[in-house]
């Protein structure tokens, strides 16, 4: 596989990373450089650490995990985007919706986020042992562009949560489970 493959398998991979970042970037309202660094790290890391995983799993597990993997990823994406949801419809005492900073940044969300945005790097990580794929290099690609992806959605996002504010949220949690679903229904109706 050449290096261009390997990018653009990068690109494909860190599209539910970057809307993901995208619509937590609407709930953030403060320090965004810090919080654009921890998207990226986190997704970033997952990204890069999934593939590894699939590839030392290699072929022995594999009708295993892909016959569940879509399962978690929506399950965890409903979780979260429900969250965003409520965060969203919630006011504070001054009629604004509330900072969701510290709700999205939580490691337990942070943790589930970088999961199910990730799962499907596991599975490419399968396919990088049947092939007799280097997965150090092809996994760093992968990783490092979700990290520049996942981080340039939380600025996207916080411009975008200033100009439309509450709806910027409710839409963002949207966008979420509508991920979720879509990963659900590419397995179920494959």
């Amino acid at each position: 596989m050449n290096f261009l493959t390997i990018v653009l398998i990068a690109l494909g991979l860190a599209m539910d990373a970057f809307a993901v970042s995208l619509s937590s970037g609407v709930m953030i309202k403060e320090k965004r450089v810090k919080h654009a660094l921890i998207f990226g790290a986190c997704f970033g890391l997952f990204q890069f650490a999934m593939p590894v995983l699939g590839w030392l799993l290699g072929t022995t597990f594999a009708g295993y995990i892909t016959s569940f993997d879509h399962w978690i990823a929506f399950s965890l994406l409903l979780f979260i985007g429900v969250k965003m949801l409520v965060e969203a419809l919630r006011k504070k005492k001054d009629g604004e919706p509330p900072d969701g900073t510290k709700s999205i940044l939580r490691p337990g969300n942070m943790l589930l986020l970088g999961l199910a945005t990730s799962i499907d790097a596991l599975a490419v990580g399968v396919s990088f042992a049947v092939m007799d794929q280097n997965v150090w290099i092809s996994s760093a690609v992968i990783g490092a562009v979700a990290f520049i992806l996942s981080a340039a959605g939380i600025f996207i996002g916080e411009r975008l949560g200033k100009a439309f504010g509450k709806a910027a949220g409710i839409f963002g949690g949207l966008v979420l489970i509508a991920i979720g679903v879509k990963i659900l229904l590419e397995h179920l109706l494959a």
